[in-house]
C-alpha cells in the first residue's frame, strides 16, 4: 500500500530557497581580495568572549563553525583571521539581493540578511520555470555582487530549504513534485525541520532513522509520543508542508537595478540608460497596492571598483529630468566608470498614518 495515496490535493506551489554562501565572509573577501584563500571568520574578539558569526570554507576545513566561541576557533585554527562585522555593508548587499528577488516575485519571506524563501508560483519569467528563475537569480547575484548563493527549488518551504543545502556551496538542487516521494523516503529524520538533537535521539530509540521508517507510524501514535509535533512529523515524512511564504507587511521603497556587462565610461553613457530603467520602475510601481504613495526619488550607482553611492532628494519629481539631475550628482561623487545603475522611489505607507490616527 502506498502511504502517499489518497492525500488531499492542494494547489501546486513553486518555492525557491536562497542561501548566500558564508555571506559575511564572502563580502569581506570580495572587498579585500588579499583575504581570499586564507582561513577567515567574522565575529567577536577572542579576548572578549566573542563568538563566530560565520566563516569561509577554508576555516571550516579546520572545524571552525558558526556560533563557536572565538577562543575555541583559534585553538582549532591558529592562523584564523577574525574580523569585526561590518553590518552596514552586509545590509546593503542584502538589499541589493532582495531587489533582484523582486524582479520575479513580491512573495518573499526573509529569514535573515542572507537567506529567504520566494514563492514564484505565479511568476511568468522563463515560462514559469522555477528552476530557470533560480538559475537566473544565482547568475545575477554573482554578476552584480560577486558573491555566490545556493538555491533549492521544491513544491514547499520544507523541501526547498533542504534542497538549497544539498549542493552547497554555489549549488542548485531541484526536487520536482514527481520526485518528492522517493526523495523524502530516504531522508534522515535529523534533516527534518524542527527535529533537534533531543528529538532525533528519541526517534532513534524508537527505531526511526529515516522518513521511510516514519511512514510505518500512524498519526495518532506519533502524537502520543511527540505531542503536537507528532502531526508535523507525520506530514513531513510525506513531503507535506502547507506553510505559506510570509511576506513582509510593509515596504519602504521600490526600485530597479541593472548591472552592465561593460562598464559605462561616463555620465552620458549612464544617462542613456535612464529611459529603460524608468520604464521598468513604472511597471514595478503599477503593481503596488493603493496603501502606498511615492515619496523621494533616488539613484544608486556602483562604480567599477565596487564602491557605491546613493543620492535622493525630498520634493523632487519622478520625471526623467529629475532622475537625470540625481544621476549627475551621484556620478560626480565618483567620476569613474559605472557597473550598476539603480533607480527607485521611497514609499509613504498610508496605512501607517491611519494606524497612528486610530491611537488618538
Amino acid at each position: 500500500m502506498n502511504p502517499l495515496k489518497n492525500q488531499p490535493l492542494t494547489r501546486q506551489r513553486k518555492i525557491i530557497h536562497i542561501d548566500c554562501d558564508c555571506f559575511y565572509a564572502a563580502i569581506e573577501m570580495r572587498d579585500d581580495p588579499a583575504l581570499a584563500n586564507r582561513p577567515l571568520a567574522v565575529g567577536g574578539a577572542a579576548d572578549r568572549r566573542g563568538v563566530i558569526a560565520t566563516c569561509n570554507y577554508e576555516a571550516r576545513a579546520y572545524g571552525v563553525r558558526s556560533a563557536m566561541a572565538s577562543v575555541h576557533a583559534l585553538k582549532l585554527c591558529p592562523d584564523l583571521l577574525i574580523l569585526r562585522p561590518r553590518m552596514d555593508a552586509y545590509r546593503e548587499a542584502s538589499r541589493e539581493i532582495h531587489t533582484i528577488f523582486r524582479t520575479y516575485t513580491d512573495l518573499i519571506e526573509p529569514l535573515s540578511l542572507d537567506e529567504a524563501y520566494l514563492d514564484v508560483s505565479a511568476c511568468e519569467h522563463f515560462s514559469g520555470s522555477a528552476t530557470r528563475i533560480a538559475q537566473d537569480i544565482r547568475r545575477r547575484v554573482w554578476q552584480q555582487l560577486r558573491i555566490t548563493v545556493s538555491a533549492g527549488v521544491a513544491p514547499n518551504k520544507f523541501l526547498a530549504k533542504i534542497a538549497s543545502e544539498w549542493n552547497k556551496p554555489d549549488g542548485l538542487f531541484v526536487i520536482t513534485p514527481g520526485e518528492v516521494e522517493d526523495f523524502v523516503r530516504e531522508l534522515p529524520v535529523n534533516r527534518l525541520h524542527g527535529v533537534g538533537r533531543v528529538t532525533a535521539e528519541k526517534l532513534g530509540r524508537l527505531g526511526i532513522r529515516s522518513c521511510g521508517d516514519l511512514l510505518a507510524w500512524d498519526k495518532l501514535q506519533l502524537v502520543r509520543e511527540f505531542g503536537a509535533f507528532g502531526e508535523r512529523l507525520w506530514n513531513l515524512a510525506r513531503g507535506v508542508d502547507e506553510r505559506p511564504v510570509q511576506v513582509e507587511s510593509r515596504r519602504q521603497s521600490v526600485s530597479v537595478e541593472q548591472t552592465y556587462d561593460q562598464d559605462l565610461p561616463d555620465l552620458a553613457a549612464c544617462r542613456a540608460q535612464l529611459p529603460e530603467l524608468l520604464a521598468q520602475l513604472e511597471r514595478r510601481m503599477a503593481r503596488l497596492d493603493s496603501g502606498y504613495r511615492p515619496g523621494k526619488p533616488f539613484v544608486k550607482l556602483k562604480f567599477h571598483d565596487f564602491t557605491q553611492t546613493t543620492l535622493e532628494q525630498a520634493g523632487a519629481g519622478l520625471a526623467l529630468e529629475d532622475y537625470a539631475d540625481l544621476l549627475a550628482g551621484a556620478f560626480a561623487r565618483g567620476a569613474r566608470p559605472v557597473r550598476l545603475i539603480g533607480v527607485g522611489v521611497r514609499l509613504i505607507d498610508l496605512r501607517a498614518g491611519f494606524e497612528q490616527l486610530k491611537l488618538f
